[in-house]
């Protein structure tokens, strides 16, 4: 005999736009949000019983509904108030908002541009007494040409890469933070990105790991409403090319850029009390 022992259902991948025609110039918000209920609804699954099935079409029509009288001045309050709304749907004890932010650049009043893959990052869940709000950064891809080094590691015989106290860093930054309960002041997402990319390019690194470690806690520094973060960097390997076969030197400049396969480092840093 088999039971249902977990079970959450929901709309993804709404795609919403807003603009703001009410300033001057416009302004443009850009989201794909994912609604995840859990609750009473074991019945559905089991018995096919949808009395307490609120259906994932109605879902997105909230969130546009939402998106038309609500501001939407920072995603995390947005998500918070649709949190919130369908947590107070009948049979639901669980909601879960997560949101990707697509940033656009302002070419000219009403033109704008977007580049590259990076996407701002919120997740927010509400069980009716509680709400945590995790957000982030995803996509936002960084390079340095020196004050990079990874040397003194350990040599058995498998190892074939060479010390270097010179080298290509790259990485495409994903971080999530928590914030504190309570904290309301998602503009300082700005200065955590800031303190990401500042730390990033100034460290002189001895490792990937040790690189990431100060970048956790100069973000920590820039928002004390962050309780802890969360970085995962890979690493974009840049290959020195042997140029000696056609009769050439190779004095550090040309690479071959990989992708597969790549180191990952990941870690969560949290600020003690």
């Amino acid at each position: 005999m088999a039971v249902l022992t977990w079970n959450r259902y929901g709309k993804s991948s709404v795609r919403l736009v807003k603009v703001r025609r009410t300033t001057e110039p416009h302004e443009i918000v850009d989201l794909t949000i994912d609604v995840a209920l859990e609750g009473t609804f074991d019945k559905v699954y089991t018995d096919g019983d949808n009395s307490a099935c609120l259906a994932t079409d109605t879902m997105k029509n909230t969130v546009y509904a939402f998106a038309r009288v609500e501001p939407i001045d920072h995603v995390e309050s947005f998500a918070v108030k649709l949190a919130e709304y369908f947590c107070e749907r009948p049979g639901v004890s669980t909601a879960c908002i997560q949101a990707a932010e697509h940033p656009w650049t302002r070419l000219q009043p009403h033109a704008f541009v977007r580049s590259g893959d990076e996407e701002w990052t919120t997740t927010v869940t509400s069980n009716g007494d509680r709400v945590s709000i995790v957000s982030g950064l995803r996509g936002l891809v960084v390079l340095k040409t020196t004050d990079s080094a990874f040397s003194g590691f350990p040599r058995d015989q498998f190892t074939t890469l060479p010390e270097t106290r010179d080298r290509i860093l790259a990485t495409s930054i994903t971080s999530t933070w928590t914030y504190a309960d309570g904290f309301s002041d998602f503009g300082k997402r700005d200065a955590i990105r800031s303190a990401l990319l500042k730390t990033f390019a100034d460290h002189k690194s001895e490792s990937v790991q040790q690189t990431l470690y100060e970048m956790g806690q100069a973000a920590l520094a820039a928002c004390d409403g962050v309780r802890d973060i969360q970085l995962s960097l890979p690493n974009r390997h840049h290959l020195l090319v042997d140029l000696a076969p056609f009769g050439l030197d190779n004095p550090n400049e040309i690479f071959v850029a990989t992708e597969q396969p790549f180191g990952l480092i990941e870690a969560r840093i949290t600020r003690q009390a």
